[in-house]
């Protein structure tokens, strides 16, 4: 166990010190955009974290996903873990899309929010099932009726994913729609997809590092409770 959590720490150091490498590249390496196509031009380098914070939380509620539905075919401990941290990971990330993309908006359309575009508004109804389910873990009492519910509560939120990340091809209101490679049509530097590539794997690294270090957390926790409940059996003896 404890050269699993060794491991676990290593990795998201590297994927944290990574990070900030990825935001030195968006800030001082990486060139301007078109000033032609941008209101703001300068402003955009804060995508350069926004974007991967978006693909982290996604792999998020697909561990969720994958969790409550290992919990309810299985009633596997493995399972509902994979619900925590999946929720947990989900609230941290989607935090972080929804501080950093109002900062960009404010200055690139002149609102931090529009309440019209469809991708913004599910994001934030998706980032409000991880603060529910972070609360509704944090207070209610665990049993298998409370993991029920919060599972199906994941289940619901997981569906927000697809609708999130096709509502700018859909529907495209005032987001950036999805580049994923340079094209006469996209006209995007190749130096800004190699960062963007960057901060995408930098994040992944650290999204790895800190579900291994939630889930050994999660052990952790869970042999301090057994260890109580023999501890109250003796003492009731």
């Amino acid at each position: 166990m404890s050269d699993f959590r060794d491991s676990a720490v290593i990795i998201t150091l590297v994927g944290l010190l990574c990070a900030a490498i990825t935001a030195f590249l968006g800030f001082f390496q990486a060139p301007l955009v078109d000033p032609d196509s941008w209101n703001a031009p300068g402003a955009y380098r804060i995508l350069y974290w926004h974007v991967p914070f978006a693909w982290s939380s996604f792999l998020s509620f697909c561990l969720l996903f994958l969790g409550a539905v290992s919990w309810y075919v299985k009633r596997s401990e493995g399972g509902w873990s994979m619900v925590v941290i999946g929720s947990e990971l989900g609230l941290l990330f989607g935090l972080g899309v929804v501080i950093s993309g109002p900062i960009w908006g404010s200055v690139e359309w002149g609102v931090p929010w529009d309440w019209g575009d469809v991708r913004l508004n599910t994001f934030a109804l998706l980032t409000s099932v991880a603060l529910f389910l972070v609360m509704s873990l944090r207070s209610q009492p665990d049993g298998e009726e409370t993991r029920d519910t919060l599972a199906a509560v994941g289940l619901f939120g997981f569906i927000l994913v697809p609708i999130t990340a096709a509502a700018t091809t859909i529907w495209r209101n005032r987001h950036p729609g999805v580049i994923l490679r340079e094209s006469e049509e996209t006209g995007v530097d190749p130096e800004i997809l190699q960062v963007m590539g960057f901060g995408a794997i930098s994040f992944m690294v650290l999204f790895i590092g800190l579900v291994l270090l939630n889930y050994s957390i999660y052990n952790l926790r869970a042999v301090l409770e057994s260890l109580n409940r023999e501890i109250d059996k003796e003492g009731a003896n």
